[in-house]
């Protein structure tokens, strides 16, 4: 006889499901965030896009700006309307259609501008007294800026601008404009200088001079001595949309396109009303 197979008791559960609803999955979640934030930058600049694919404006490309560029130019004007629009010209800019400036972007209306007189100790700009006469002529709240050179006396760079520039009831202060490092004195002589230029300037105009240099420049050489003077400050980074609050003046490109110009120009943006500006003025 065959022998009864033993039986085994097997007690086989069946798996159990956990009970709650299911987390959404990670990978989910990352993408909407990052579809959030897409949709934020959109509506951030939709200015610039509007403009870049000419939704907005008018304006062609006459320079060898690129669209980007200009459209970097539109909005920072478009978000600052109730600020003053101005530009800044030397002998680069060439021969200049003075009576048909008046607007960058063919939309914002310019009210002011710097125009470069000297260089160093006997440099004058070729094109300053022209430029300097025409601004007068078109009604433009001009001022005159000096180039400076580090390695070059300071006082004979002063009198080199004052005996070149002769500034009248409602023109801006003069301009110190400095950028580069010097290649043999030290940064503690160079400071020095800059002082002495900017004292005899201000004793012979009886009113405080701008000081004009890039962000960097300010920040890690002139910021703490040269405290108390009015600053026009350069910064063309794309991000940067407004000027920050000891930025007097901001030159935020230099890839402008103004009426009557050839070619690309410096634009600037002065931070307040036109009636503050009135009290910048030489009276």
């Amino acid at each position: 006889m065959r022998k009864p197979r033993s039986k085994r008791s097997v007690n086989r559960k069946s798996p159990q499901r956990k009970s709650g609803k299911r987390g959404i999955p990670l990978g989910w979640v990352i993408g909407f965030v990052i579809l959030l934030g897409l949709c934020f930058s959109v509506y951030h600049y939709r200015t610039v896009l509007a403009y870049y694919f000419s939704f907005k404006s008018k304006h062609s490309l006459s320079t060898s700006a690129s669209k980007v560029e200009e459209a970097h130019v539109f909005q920072v004007l478009s978000r600052h309307p109730h600020y003053v629009f101005g530009f800044d010209v030397s002998e680069y800019q060439g021969d200049i259609a003075w009576e048909k400036v008046s607007t960058v972007a063919d939309t914002f209306q310019l009210h002011f501008v710097f125009i470069r007189a000297t260089a160093g100790k006997d440099k004058v700009d070729a094109r300053f007294k022209t430029n300097w006469a025409s601004a007068r002529k078109q009604k433009f709240i001009r001022g005159a800026y000096h180039y400076y050179r580090p390695n070059e006396n300071s006082i004979l760079q002063a009198q080199n601008f004052i005996r070149q520039v002769a500034l009248e009831k409602g023109d801006l202060p003069p301009v110190l404009d400095i950028e580069n490092l010097p290649k043999v004195q030290s940064m503690d002589s160079l400071k020095v200088g800059l002082k002495r230029w900017l004292t005899t300037v201000e004793a012979h105009y009886g009113i405080k001079p701008i000081i004009y240099s890039g962000e960097s420049y300010y920040t890690d050489f002139l910021a703490k001595e040269f405290k108390g003077y009015p600053f026009w400050i350069a910064n063309y980074n794309f991000f940067v949309e407004s000027p920050k609050e000891n930025w007097l003046f901001w030159q935020f490109s230099e890839k402008g396109s103004v009426s009557g110009i050839q070619g690309l120009v410096d634009i600037n943006l002065f931070q307040g009303t036109p009636k503050m500006l009135h009290y910048q003025l030489k009276h």
